[in-house]
């Protein structure tokens, strides 16, 4: 990472999601500036910390610098944790409402929020941090600009994500929680 002067720290974040990139750097402007970078990564498979992974290597790859990527799973307990990270694509197919009727025959319509983040140092090194919230799956309520945030209630509240102040939601999120242990992990390198 470079400073951009001797007292402020520069992070790369690989992303093409303005909705993400404005979360980022919300909960981590008192920490460093966060710049983005769209780079077009293959879409992978697997579990949430391989994919992960396999996704800083190939942007640590075209970038040859660090930089941090980040990978988001909304997790059905009834489904086993399906559709994880392949909510995007449910979300483009089935849209809000079909990812809350998904559950339509279940009883159990708990949910958790799973986000991580990779760091990747300037010699390839990765390492990831991890944050989960609990919750559970409503009719979509709330503006429908942010992927499923109009279908996850976090435990504890009785607004959605997308019904949510952003400032209270990046205290709370997924999102929050990761970028929380990223800085704590950080410290040393920044």
């Amino acid at each position: 990472m470079a400073a951009a002067n001797s007292a402020r720290k520069v992070l790369t974040f690989v992303t093409g999601n303005v909705k993400k990139l404005e979360e980022v750097k919300a909960i981590l402007a008192p920490f460093c500036d966060v710049v983005p970078h769209d780079i077009d990564l293959p879409e992978l498979q697997g579990e949430p910390n391989d994919i992960a992974l396999d996704k800083a290597k190939a942007a640590f790859e075209i970038l040859k610098k660090p930089l941090i990527t980040e990978d988001t799973c909304l997790c059905y307990n009834a489904l086993g944790g399906l559709p994880g990270p392949y909510v995007k694509w449910f979300l483009k197919k089935i849209k809000q409402e079909g990812l809350y009727t998904l559950l339509a025959g279940y009883e159990d319509k708990t949910a958790y929020a799973l986000c991580t983040f990779a760091y990747c140092d300037s010699q390839g090194n990765i390492q990831l941090f991890e944050g989960r919230t609990n919750g559970r799956i409503v009719p979509p309520r709330g503006p429908r600009d942010f992927g499923w945030d109009p279908c996850f209630e976090p435990d504890g509240y009785d607004q959605t994500y997308a019904e949510m102040d952003s400032a209270e939601k990046n205290k709370i999120s997924h999102r929050a929680k990761a970028l929380q242990l990223l800085k704590e992990g950080l410290t040393a390198h920044l």
